[in-house]
């Protein structure tokens, strides 16, 4: 599942990235200062990074700056009203990886973003397989045996995240906290995520020889080419 954080100060910017965003099927966290922006980035990864650069606290330069400064690798979209020569200088100049001016056309965005998820992270974490089974993180494409399988966005990070720990257990508890971001674990949730998880298995197992979802009763589910 990529993960974006969006450091922007004016909250209607913010939202409509943030809804944008999330309708592409990325997962985003929002930062309203240079303080708390920098806190989640040096706490958490991220995928990619959009920073705006005027902010409220620290500034998105001092930000990016300092990021790099720690080795921190993450790929930033710098997004700023200002388009001189000079800005966009000194904006790659302390590690931005590309740089948007406001206002933008946010298909642009998307495109960006998309490239440097090709650029910024090794192909195989974006192209995950089992056995003839194939997922493409960057364009939530899924084929079995080269026929396309259709999913629903829940079905996509169900099976994104299973394939990222396959041949390992992965618990109700673990998905709950990490698919469904339910810290704490509630009971009316197995039913959701047993619904949701036999959806995927049909759509990914139906009528094939081998199967490659497995159910571990009373414990989890595990993705792996035999029984496990």
């Amino acid at each position: 599942m990529v993960r974006i954080l969006i450091i922007e100060d004016e909250p209607t910017i913010a939202q409509a990235l943030r809804e944008g965003l999330t309708h592409a099927h990325y997962q985003t966290e929002v930062a309203a200062t240079g303080e708390d922006g920098f806190f989640r980035a040096s706490a958490h990864a991220f995928d990619v990074i959009i920073l705006d650069v005027m902010l409220p606290g620290r500034s998105g330069i001092e930000i990016l700056k300092t990021l790099r400064e720690r080795r921190c690798k993450t790929p930033v979209i710098i997004l700023t009203a200002r388009d001189t020569t000079e800005d966009r200088v000194i904006g790659l100049d302390v590690g931005a990886d590309d740089y948007l001016v406001k206002p933008f056309a946010f298909p642009e965005l998307l495109a960006r973003i998309r490239a440097l998820l090709r650029r910024g992270r090794r192909s195989d974490s974006l192209r995950l397989s089992l056995a003839d089974l194939e997922l493409d993180v960057t364009t939530r494409r899924v084929h079995r045996a080269g026929q396309a399988i259709d999913l629903t966005a829940r079905e996509f990070d169900l099976l994104e995240y299973l394939l990222r720990q396959q041949a390992h257990l992965v618990s109700r508890e673990m998905l709950a906290r990490d698919v469904w971001r339910e810290p704490a674990r509630l009971s009316s949730l197995d039913n959701v995520i047993d619904v949701h998880m036999a959806r995927l298995r049909r759509k990914i197992d139906a009528d094939r020889h081998q199967k490659l979802i497995h159910t571990v009763r009373g414990v989890g589910f595990v993705a792996c080419e035999d029984e496990p």
